[in-house]
């Protein structure tokens, strides 16, 4: 094929230029490889992947097959008969159709080869409580992804010391082994296929933490203050926290944060020459001015330590927390307004931005949304936020249930048995606070200053107790947002407010 050929074709498919030469393809910084030979033209890698992987009914002769072709009349998916023959994808091992991806065999087949290897037990076979687990990752979606995956050192060298019992089949067990990235997503697989009970894993994730960092602290008298504090206050709270809900990642990034600030703060008394004990209000003031940006956070390390009379008594400043500047009620009506009439926004995120513009709900209780809290009442959608449900007006109505059978990253991890309505990538795993606030932050959507607008204008038009019940507010909160925004609900009396007509 001459170069002029190769450089001039673009995608059947997708009408991205496409190469066949390897050399071009590097000199223009693109990944877009032609596949020749289709009766329609040439199909990048993308389309083409896409293509291979695309299963369901012909929509010439019905059959229920492999669908990479496609209708010239109407673009609709075709089985490679019907589309004039697209090539042999038939597995030559299992029989069923889909990419070829060794030695004619499908990918599926090769990952049962690579996970047979990696779960051996020393026997030849797959370690008896690990099946579960083999059949989980065998019938993932995308095999040849999962191939990749384990082609990889790290997870492999965590599926084999588990299977060859290098460590006990326990939390405790895996949290021996590294790195720990590898560990946490093969932990959350076993959580989700029975073999091991579910956990924390954010406080799990913490308590794995703290031995290493208290390691850190080259100080012994630092370090067993330290830890003290870490165990008998920050961790304490964080247990007595998780009996009641799941810790967030925002609560144990504090915890970390709130640590490091102590150690500092200890460094900083250090080199000016003081124990804790012999702590003055110049060293404190001196902190507070010229410490950390968020030095006001480790206040709550000074009051525990004077509690356990390790400081004097001195005068700790306290922390002045911005307050969010709500957005106008015009502003708050021209985001919702782009959101649901831009047809181009994905509609993960016309739901993330309604969630906050119209129920003021904050994105740790978002990514803890279930498809369950979506409850489709014949021909009304309701929201579970509080008690009691709340309506859910159209066109949003539309918009949250069709992106509820369309839900994002159904292709990763558990799938579809994914229960989070923002399912995250990692297995029974929610889509993390730090990805939803960025893509609110690709909308040009502030996160805080759109929630307060929301809940200040929602308890103008209803008391703040029944704004807060439904919400899922404390009611004291929504107390002081009312307070804040004028309402006066609370200065009305008592009664039948009808105007009675002229008799």
């Amino acid at each position: 094929m001459s170069q002029e050929h190769a450089t001039s074709e673009v995608c059947a498919r997708c009408g991205r230029p496409v190469c066949s030469d390897y050399a071009k393809i590097k000199q223009a910084d693109t990944r877009l490889r032609a596949r020749w030979g289709w009766p329609e033209g040439p199909v990048c890698v993308a389309c083409y992947e896409q293509a291979i992987n695309t299963y369901g009914h012909c929509a010439d002769c019905a059959t229920e097959r492999l669908l990479p072709g496609r209708r010239a009349s109407d673009g609709r998916p075709v089985c490679t008969d019907c589309a004039g023959g697209l090539g042999d994808f038939t597995c030559h091992r299992c029989g069923q159709e889909g990419p070829r991806y060794r030695a004619g065999a499908c990918a599926r087949c090769v990952l049962a080869d690579r996970l047979t290897e990696l779960l051996d037990d020393g026997s030849g076979a797959v370690r008896r409580e690990l099946e579960p687990l083999f059949h989980l990752i065998h019938a993932m979606s995308w095999p040849a992804s999962r191939l990749t995956w384990l082609r990889r050192e790290a997870p492999a060298s965590v599926l084999s010391a588990l299977a060859r019992s290098e460590v006990p089949l326990t939390h405790e067990g895996l949290s021996r082994l590294r790195p720990w990235r590898s560990v946490i997503y093969v932990r959350d697989l076993l959580i989700d296929c029975g073999v091991l009970p579910p956990v924390d894993r954010f406080l799990l994730l913490f308590e794995q933490w703290l031995p290493d960092w208290l390691a850190t602290i080259s100080d012994p008298a630092h370090r067993k203050l330290l830890e003290r504090f870490a165990t008998w206050h920050v961790l304490r709270r964080l247990r007595q926290t998780a009996r009641e809900q799941p810790i967030n990642s925002y609560r144990v990034n504090n915890a970390r944060r709130l640590l490091r600030l102590a150690a500092l703060f200890l460094d900083d008394l250090a080199a000016h020459g003081r124990r804790l004990d012999e702590c003055t209000q110049t060293d404190i003031d001196r902190w507070f001015t010229t410490g950390p940006s968020d030095c006001g956070k480790s206040r709550e390390f000074l009051l525990w330590c004077r509690r356990q009379r390790e400081l004097p008594r001195l005068h700790l400043p306290t922390e002045q927390l911005p307050a969010a500047a709500p957005l106008s009620q015009h502003e708050r009506l021209a985001h919702i307004r782009r959101v649901l009439t831009d047809e181009t926004l994905p509609d993960a995120d016309r739901v993330l931005a309604l969630l906050i513009l119209l129920y003021a709900q904050p994105l740790i209780r978002i990514a803890r949304l279930t498809t369950d809290d979506v409850i489709r009442d014949d021909n009304q959608v309701l929201l579970r936020l509080g008690e009691p449900p709340t309506p859910v007006p159209q066109p949003f109505a539309e918009v949250l249930t069709r992106y509820l059978d369309n839900r994002m990253n159904l292709n990763t991890g558990g799938g579809a048995t994914n229960p989070f309505l923002f399912p995250g990538r990692r297995t029974g795993q929610p889509l993390h606070t730090t990805s939803l606030r960025l893509r609110l932050r690709n909308l040009d959507l502030p996160n805080l200053d759109g929630r307060s607008a929301a809940i200040r204008q929602l308890v103008l038009q209803a008391p703040a107790p029944v704004i807060a019940g439904m919400l899922g507010y404390h009611p004291n909160t929504a107390e002081r947002m009312a307070a804040e925004s004028g309402a006066t609900w609370k200065t009305y009396a008592a009664g039948d407010h009808a105007r009675l007509g002229s008799s």
